[in-house]
């Protein structure tokens, strides 16, 4: 029985990349060599680095004047980062989950962090709407998909300061507008490759302006600079991503997978709207994410969550656990997971619903 791989990440990757990445770790590019060995300054090397930045350019339309940066370090170093080198005195931040939260800790080491909205109050299952933006703040900062509470924010905000977003988990899963933002930033296991890289696109012009001295390996400039190689860059999970983006454009690049995405989206949370012995955690269907589906068992039926966990796991729906701050499930759905994977999960639901109800 094929598995189908839910887990929030490092989560599931297209065979194409795993098939790509496996033959490259005995043999890549002819050299004989393994992609783990090679000198990341060979001509082979520098070869994927810039023909994955170039991709990255390509699907998301990247405007002229800014950088595509594959650094080390997670998301979690992007949240001292940002700060680093874009907050002077003050910066504006929503807080609608976990990450977020962190991001906010990192940004007070370097001045005032105005918590313009929050969705703390209901355990994040809420995008806030509604809130101003400080005119006078260095930037506005959001995170736009939470992994943890299952809410996704789905426009590109217009506003006259530089905004930075943490796309960590739904980069690539559908079309946004670069010039928009400042700086987006986003670890690589999730929808685009194995963990240990790290994505920045950066608007050149923003940088250079904070007062403070800035240590040479948490300066983007450092690494503008050095086109992604001022250290050894994480050659394995770059050549994954390479893989990804190159599938990602047969796939018919951000839009055809939004398509894709959509309607596995509306497969999964159709079934949990009909079914009585499931519901999601997020109440209003405008903000729930695409990504990350969390859900949980129906008033009445909250004894079957184990045994729903074991009857989706003998059905080798694999990763289905929700995280402590919700419980229940999760069911990730990102860009590789196929719509055959979400129907397996939706079969799995019928059937328990029959046995159970």
């Amino acid at each position: 029985m094929k598995k189908h791989n839910f887990y929030a990440g490092p989560s599931i990757l297209p065979e194409f990349t795993k098939e790509k990445v496996a033959e490259a770790t005995l043999n890549f590019a002819g050299t004989g060599l393994s992609v783990m060995e090679v000198s990341h300054r060979s001509k082979e090397f520098v070869d994927v680095m810039n023909e994955a930045i170039a991709l990255v350019k390509e699907l998301l339309k990247v405007p002229e004047g800014y950088s595509v940066l594959f650094l080390q370090g997670g998301a979690s170093l992007q949240f001292l980062m940002a700060p680093y080198n874009l907050m002077n005195k003050k910066a504006a931040y929503t807080n609608t989950g976990a990450w977020a939260t962190a991001a906010i800790k990192e940004a007070k080491f370097f001045g005032d962090v105005v918590e313009v909205a929050s969705s703390k109050d209901a355990n994040f299952n809420f995008i806030p709407k509604g809130y101003v933006v400080p005119e006078d703040v260095d930037y506005f900062h959001f995170t736009s998909n939470n992994t943890i509470f299952g809410t996704e924010v789905f426009t590109d905000p217009d506003l006259n300061v530089p905004v930075v977003c943490d796309m960590s988990s739904d980069i690539f899963s559908r079309p946004i507008d670069v010039s928009k933002y400042a700086l987006i930033y986003a670890g690589a296991q999730k929808n685009l490759g194995p963990s240990g890289a790290t994505l920045v696109i950066v608007r050149n012009d923003v940088l250079g302006k904070v007062e403070r001295p800035i240590p040479t390996m948490l300066d983007y400039r450092t690494h503008i600079k050095g086109e992604s190689m001022f250290n050894t860059p994480a050659t394995v999970p770059v050549f994954g991503c390479l893989q990804t983006l190159r599938w990602l454009k047969e796939q018919g690049g951000v839009e055809g997978m939004e398509k894709i995405n959509i309607a596995k989206a509306n497969l999964l949370y159709g079934e949990l709207d009909r079914n009585k012995m499931f519901k999601s955690t997020v109440p209003d269907p405008a903000d729930r994410s695409r990504m990350n589906v969390t859900f949980v068992m129906s008033e009445g039926y909250e004894a079957f969550e184990k045994e729903f966990d074991k009857f989706a796991e003998e059905r080798e729906l694999i990763g289905l656990k929700g995280h402590r701050s919700v419980g229940g499930f999760r069911a990730s759905i990102y860009n590789a997971m196929p719509i055959e994977g979400v129907q397996a999960l939706v079969d799995a639901m019928q059937e328990f619903e029959k046995r159970k109800a």
